[in-house]
């Protein structure tokens, strides 16, 4: 059987993104597939970046159990965070009295961590500053991003100053660009980096305002047509939300998912061109569409649990990730190279 070249999206969702690391698992136990392409953003990065240096190390079977040792480090680090480490952490960042920690501690730590960040920023925090991702990318048992090696792979992040994505892509992909991309504003510091298309230094904020993931990277024309895209946050959700919690939820997903549903967009009209022959001589690509998901699984989850997540979450999103891409492998691994296994037109109408 030939081999299938494939790109990987990897949305970003905080803990949810557990899901895309059993997708990503399931997909290199298959010798018939081979990541060409991957574009991340978020915690979509931070896969992308274990996913990418671990296939970097070797071809075949050893890129691949590298790759799963990446992956597994950084999600042991995320699933090791217990509520109490996570206020314990958040205390680090503030000045809190010490008998203020007790007390918070008493209570759900999320609410807790919401309601501080509306009164304190991390420039609060002076000189003790540090963004915990930098540890966790450093200790990548093999943390070496090689553009020359591996897959092609590129980082979004969002600029301050002009609101506008940025991508990151090849020796630009530092763990400065994937902290970038992860850079959640009321959590972390704007991480700063030199844009030498501007000459300055910019600050960049969470590529999910932007980019959830970017996919025009991967129209590259040395890249392979099919895009599969691992879908972290819900598309539809048939109920209406009713509670503060459930509409601010709703809020953020319609909000992250905006500029994927844009790409989408654009797709389908280019597809069109090409049914109509409206493109000759002009270079546009035809990509193929295809997405690993789990809506039933991911509206039963709230935004909450995307930074403090549940004891053993980590675990069921990454069973529920694996069985998803298994699924998908199974009913529509042949439309690989074929043809879209979406419904384009139905998901954008």
């Amino acid at each position: 059987m030939a081999v299938k070249r494939i790109n990987l999206a990897l949305q970003g969702g905080g803990a949810h993104g557990a899901f895309a690391w059993g997708a990503i698992e399931r997909l290199l136990e298959d010798d018939q597939v081979e990541i060409a392409g991957i574009s991340g953003t978020s915690a979509g990065a931070l896969n992308g970046a274990a996913l990418a240096a671990g296939l970097a190390v070797g071809a075949g079977r050893r890129g691949k159990d590298a790759a799963r040792e990446n992956l597994d480090h950084v999600w042991s680090q995320i699933s090791q965070v217990s509520d109490n480490r996570i206020v314990r952490w958040m205390h680090s960042l503030f000045p809190v009295p010490r008998a203020m920690q007790r007390l918070t501690e008493l209570f759900s730590p999320f609410a807790w961590m919401e309601g501080l960040t509306r009164v304190f920023s991390p420039y609060d925090c002076g000189p003790f500053y540090t963004n915990p991702l930098a540890a966790v990318l450093r200790d990548m048992p093999h943390p070496q991003l090689r553009p020359e090696r591996g897959p092609r792979f590129f980082v979004s992040a969002t600029n301050v100053r002009t609101g506008r994505i940025r991508v990151f892509g090849g020796a630009e992909v530092t763990a400065d660009a994937v902290m970038a991309s992860a850079c959640l504003p009321a959590l972390f510091r704007a991480v700063e980096i030199d844009d030498p298309a501007t000459g300055r230094r910019e600050a960049y904020w969470d590529g999910g305002y932007s980019g959830n993931p970017a996919l025009f990277p991967l129209f590259s024309p040395d890249l392979p047509r099919d895009v599969v895209i691992v879908n972290i946050n819900p598309m539809l959700r048939d109920m209406v939300p009713r509670t503060p919690g459930e509409i601010q939820d709703r809020v953020n997903e319609i909000s992250f998912n905006a500029s994927l549903l844009r790409e989408l967009r654009a797709i389908n009209f280019v597809k069109k061109l090409h049914e109509e022959n409206r493109l000759t001589g002009r270079p546009m690509k035809n990509v193929l569409v295809h997405m690993i998901m789990d809506d039933f699984t991911m509206t039963s989850l709230s935004a909450a649990t995307k930074i403090v997540p549940e004891p053993g979450l980590v675990d069921v999103l990454r069973e529920a990730g694996h069985r998803a891409a298994d699924r998908f492998m199974r009913e529509d691994g042949d439309n690989l190279g074929r043809r879209d296994s979406v419904d384009l037109a139905g998901l954008i109408a």
